[in-house]
């Protein structure tokens, strides 16, 4: 679909799977900086651990969000 205008007449443009790929992509390279960051900074490393289960949970939470989207672009907001 190009571009459509769902129940609210807002428009949104064509949607593309490589856009999650990026989105992945982008997530990994964040959680390997904060790691790489706290290991010169000479942090514990459990405290590494946590902070990057913490990343990868804020990511896999995230990324529910933006896959919803995705699949499911008209549904209107929740507004409850």
């Amino acid at each position: 679909m190009k571009t459509a205008s769902n129940q609210y007449g807002a428009f949104r443009a064509e949607r593309h799977p490589m856009s999650f790929i990026l989105y992945v992509f982008g997530f990994v390279v964040l959680l390997a900086g904060v790691g790489y960051g706290a290991y010169l900074l000479n942090v514990p490393e459990a405290w590494i651990v946590v902070g990057a289960l913490v990343i990868v949970g804020a990511g896999i939470m995230s990324s529910g969000s933006h896959i919803k989207r995705y699949f499911y672009p008209g549904e209107p907001p929740n507004t409850r």
